[in-house]
């Protein structure tokens, strides 16, 4: 029977870069750790629909990254990703663990490749849906990030969580979300406020900041990199859609593959939590065999 006892258990606080305290979520299970790392907007917990197809196989963690779930946001209000990556590696020293397996989604995704450029060796396999990392060339001469504009006009509170999870379920983009994982993300991504009311973790202006930040991952930045990574892209569109990105970041990697999901779109771990964790487990266990780990 799977063991989901840790999920109710509080966060470990762990100190990054920027005077940032980090929720790091310790999810239960046996084995070698794996850390969950999110997309912008969302936090650890969202993912627990698919960690608990995770933990007969690892001991799964899930991080929130600065300014996100219950993580504190930088001090000096800089959200570039080198300090989305920091947070991952402060989250390994705390576990103890010289190197995990991790699962990363958008954001998330590029934070594992640049803690592993910045630290190699520190991951061991990785399975990446949609990970945001682009041609250098893309960004010339943008002004401003498609997705901030909408996240920075986000409605912040609510009157309840209930309230909140009726809106969200009624309309896109996170209608498209199972309602567990819904659930999750709503549950753990509201602050609970004196009067009754609730307003997300994830400030608007936090997840817009995110969004729009100078610093990103670019393809010449992981270019021969020999960490294993598996890439999950979906093939149900939307604008702007990352997915066209994941064959080119295939192609630069040198232990790259594409694995590509024809009903799903760029919430794909979220709309079928049990399908991409079972590619996780076969990307990982892949690696593990190689190494003679497993």
């Amino acid at each position: 029977m799977t063991d989901t006892t840790n999920e109710t258990r509080p966060p470990l606080r762990v100190e990054s870069t920027d005077g940032v305290t980090i929720a790091l979520h310790d999810l239960g299970g046996s084995g070698p750790d794996l850390v969950v790392c999110h997309a912008t907007g969302f936090h650890g917990r969202t993912y627990l629909p698919m960690a608990r197809a995770l933990i007969d196989h690892h001991r799964v963690w899930a991080i929130d990254f600065r300014g996100h779930g219950r993580s504190t946001p930088p001090e000096n209000s800089d959200f570039a990703w080198r300090g989305m990556a920091a947070d991952l590696l402060a989250c390994i020293d705390a576990i103890g663990a010289s190197s995990v397996a991790a699962f990363g989604h958008s954001l998330g995704g590029a934070a594992t490749m640049l803690a592993e450029v910045t630290r190699p060796g520190v991951i061991s396999a990785a399975y990446l849906y949609e990970p945001i990392v682009f041609p250098k060339e893309y960004l010339v001469g943008r002004t401003e990030n498609p997705m901030s504009g909408p996240a920075r006009r986000r409605r912040g509170s609510f009157g309840s969580k209930a309230e909140a999870l009726m809106r969200y379920a009624g309309r896109p983009p996170l209608s498209v979300l199972r309602a567990d994982a819904l659930a999750a993300y709503v549950d753990g991504g509201f602050d609970e406020l004196e009067d009754g009311s609730v307003r997300l973790s994830c400030l608007p202006e936090h997840e817009a900041r995110t969004f729009e930040c100078e610093e990103k991952m670019t393809l010449d930045r992981i270019e021969g990199l020999t960490l294993p990574v598996t890439v999950g892209a979906g093939l149900v569109g939307g604008d702007p859609n990352p997915a066209v990105f994941a064959p080119m970041i295939v192609d630069v990697l040198q232990n790259g593959r594409l694995l590509e999901y024809e009903h799903l779109g760029h919430f794909g771990p979220l709309e079928a939590p049990e399908r991409v964790a079972a590619d996780v487990l076969e990307a990982v266990a892949a690696t593990a065999a190689v190494s003679g780990d497993g």
